[in-house]
């Protein structure tokens, strides 16, 4: 993913991890961060529904959001509201009225090598103006 796709999903706020475990890969699973929202949630679980067994989707803290498992059922959130929200827009998604919409969503090591990047450029000036 290039940089200015990293940036926007870091400039739009609420920046998350998912963590999801697909069918098959024996307990192995990806990370993955994006914008928390309720809608990017329900995007994420949809797209991810018959893919993966389980998501779990932490904030940026690694406090728990809430979880699906395999069919992109919403198995578990503990803010009754932010969970109404999420089911208002996965309901469409489950139904097959609407598709999942293209998410904005990076590898964890994407961002993660953004950041490093960004030290590297800091340290660089900074050395610039020793």
């Amino acid at each position: 993913m290039d940089r200015e796709k990293l940036y926007r999903i870091m400039d739009q706020g609420n920046l998350g991890y998912a963590c999801i475990f697909k069918t098959g890969e024996n307990g192995m699973h990806k990370d993955y961060m994006f914008n928390i929202t309720s809608e990017n949630i329900a995007c994420l679980i949809a797209t991810y529904a018959n893919e993966a067994d389980r998501i779990i989707v932490t904030d940026i803290c690694d406090q728990f959001v809430c979880e699906s498992v395999y069919g992109g059922i919403l198995s578990n959130c503990q803010d009754q509201e932010l969970c109404r929200d999420i089911l208002k827009h996965l309901l469409p998604y489950q139904m097959g009225d609407q598709d999942p919409d293209d998410l904005m969503i990076a590898t964890k090591e994407e961002m993660e090598e953004l950041w490093h990047e960004e030290e590297v450029e800091v340290m660089r000036a900074e050395l610039r103006m020793l």
